[in-house]
């Protein structure tokens, strides 16, 4: 089995937040959309301008805290009454997480995405990651309707914190080094093989233009390399995590930060700081050693992931035992894995992130 799952359409120009209402209206005159008061500002008056002049009536609805099933359902009831079938999300990923939601929910509805970082691939993804009110990690659910637009504008994205961007590449980066495990015991197996290689091309853009596209979003200044960065963590990435097979592929970086979600001391923590540190994480155990990956390390270090629990200050112990004992990971994906997710072995791991990179709290 091969099925491949992908928005109808992608735009992606400088500045097409001011032409947005001419993508949308063939679809729809009539839309709900989903944003955080930060990103509303940064997109208009250019979003609501194009809206009003191409005769497209909306709604606004401020989102703050994170993706629920209460939140969802709470705009599934708004979009009901408003007889809306179309919900824009304008954001980052818990936004757009959000807007995917509310749409897969709706009978006919369909969602359209307007990222302002770079920092996941929710604007493309499948899923909708939903948390806990307090920013705890519980599912990742598939969707029915992927969207009908993905909207991107490279102005906006270049004047958010170079943090968002390096976080995304971080993101991204973990597809290539969480897909490729699996391929050690199904070499041929065609799913993984395209799941790999469109991995491996987000990789290939950062070695090329990582660091000029760092350097382009702190002078805010859209350039070729970062047009081509932003497609990498978004679009590449996407596409790697919408290719589906017979066998399951989680992300073992992933659900180490799933359980990181947590703790309230790294929820300062964008999501793609937490898997880079879980990437590390998975280094020690996919390699049995007492030293990570160099190439790994190297990009960690290149993109300011944190490589410690240094957060955690004296509560790192019991948090690593707990955690360690409490990875959720299916076990029909663990057989296909060519290491070993033994509760003692993550534990280890995750000691020796302490151990490797800060011996005076060494634990």
């Amino acid at each position: 089995m091969l099925a491949i799952k992908t928005p109808h359409t992608w735009f992606h120009h400088a500045g097409i937040r001011h032409d947005a209402g001419e993508y949308i209206a063939p679809l729809t005159q009539n839309i709900l959309i989903i944003t955080s008061a930060q990103a509303w500002a940064r997109v208009n008056p250019a979003l609501e301008n194009s809206l009003r002049n191409s005769g497209i009536a909306w709604q606004t609805e401020i989102m703050t805290g994170y993706c629920t099933d209460e939140r969802v359902a709470h705009y599934v009831k708004r979009a009901h009454k408003l007889g809306v079938q179309y919900i824009v999300g304008v954001g980052g990923g818990r936004v757009l997480d959000t807007a995917k939601a509310v749409a897969d929910a709706l009978d006919g509805g369909a969602s359209i995405t307007i990222p302002t970082v770079a920092s996941t691939c929710a604007a493309w993804s499948p899923l909708s990651v939903f948390y806990t009110e307090e920013g705890g990690q519980i599912r990742s659910q598939p969707l029915k309707t992927l969207p009908r637009l993905v909207l991107v504008d490279s102005e906006i994205i270049a004047q958010s914190d170079v943090r968002y961007l390096k976080a995304g590449i971080v993101d991204a980066l973990a597809k290539w080094y969480e897909f490729r495990p699996y391929l050690q015991h199904a070499p041929d197996n065609l799913s993984l093989q395209l799941k790999v290689q469109t991995a491996r091309l987000a990789v290939d853009i950062y070695e090329k233009h990582g660091q000029q596209a760092l350097r382009d979003n702190q002078a805010q200044r859209v350039s070729d390399a970062l047009i081509s960065v932003i497609d990498a963590n978004i679009a590449v990435a996407g596409m790697a995590n919408s290719i589906r097979g017979e066998i399951p592929t989680p992300g073992v970086a992933h659900a180490i930060h799933n359980r990181l979600t947590y703790e309230p001391a790294l929820r300062d923590w964008l999501h793609g700081e937490r898997v880079g540190y879980s990437l590390l994480v998975q280094s020690f155990l996919e390699n049995d050693s007492d030293t990570p990956d160099a190439t790994l390390l190297a990009l960690l270090r290149q993109y300011d992931a944190p490589l410690t629990l240094a957060p955690l200050k004296e509560i790192r112990l019991a948090v690593i035992q707990a955690v360690a004992r409490s990875i959720s990971f299916p076990k029909a994906a663990a057989d296909h894995l060519p290491f070993s997710l033994d509760p003692a072995r993550i534990e280890r791991a995750l000691r020796q992130t302490e151990q490797f990179f800060t011996p005076r709290y060494a634990v």
